[in-house]
């Protein structure tokens, strides 16, 4: 039996999906909780679940702090976010603290079903919205050689782009920011998927992260 807990602050939504997993063949949930804190305080003396399902917005102890303790308290358990945010810096913060799947609330229930079959199975959950090199980038041991990036062959200017990349800005708003036109932008970004072999704009709003041009 894989055991689930529930992590969020909408009672309504979270009774629906302990109705919905309950339902399905091998699973169980065994806790719910209104945010982070209540569920670590409920975590004493009990076993850790198999599978957490996660919201990021919630009051007193939200998703992004709950998925870092769970990454250094719980090692064994995994989280699978279920959140109302599609932008891409919530999406890769939640997976720099451990979560194995991300997928939006109004997600039927197949996609929901195949998640958490997928994260029990296999450990995670690939999706659109989290690619197989995404979630590799970020898994990456803090120790492998492309940890080491070569920030000095980047220019100002790229690594200031870099650093909007990070923000919900659009690449209009971007070179607004930057004095520049949305061509030469489109350029920067263009040379920078090729110098760092990365394909996407998440892909390099990591690469920022990991590298320290910004502060999560």
């Amino acid at each position: 039996m894989t055991t689930v807990a529930l992590v969020d602050d909408h009672e309504l939504l979270r009774s629906g999906l302990a109705a919905i997993v309950n339902t399905f063949e091998g699973y169980k949930v065994i806790m719910e909780a209104d945010n982070g804190k209540v569920f670590i305080n409920n975590m004493k003396g009990k076993p850790a679940p198999d599978i957490i399902l996660l919201d990021i917005t919630m009051p007193v102890m939200d998703g992004y702090e709950t998925a870092g303790w769970i990454k250094n308290n719980l090692p064994d358990t995994k989280v699978l976010v279920l959140s109302m945010l599609e932008n891409d810096g919530a999406i890769i913060r939640m997976l720099k603290n451990g979560a194995r799947g991300y997928i939006l609330k109004d997600s039927n229930p197949k996609i929901f079903r195949s998640a958490l079959n997928n994260i029990r199975d296999t450990g995670y959950f690939i999706n659109d919205l989290v690619s197989n090199k995404l979630m590799h980038y970020i898994n990456q041991d803090e120790t492998s050689e492309m940890q080491v990036l070569p920030l000095q062959h980047l220019s100002d200017n790229e690594l200031c782009f870099l650093k909007l990349i990070c923000t919900d800005k659009t690449y209009k708003e971007i070179a607004e920011d930057m004095s520049l036109s949305p061509r030469t932008i489109d350029t920067y970004r263009d040379n920078l998927f090729k110098k760092l072999q990365i394909k996407t704009r998440t892909g390099l709003a990591i690469f920022a992260i990991r590298n320290g041009l910004i502060d999560m």
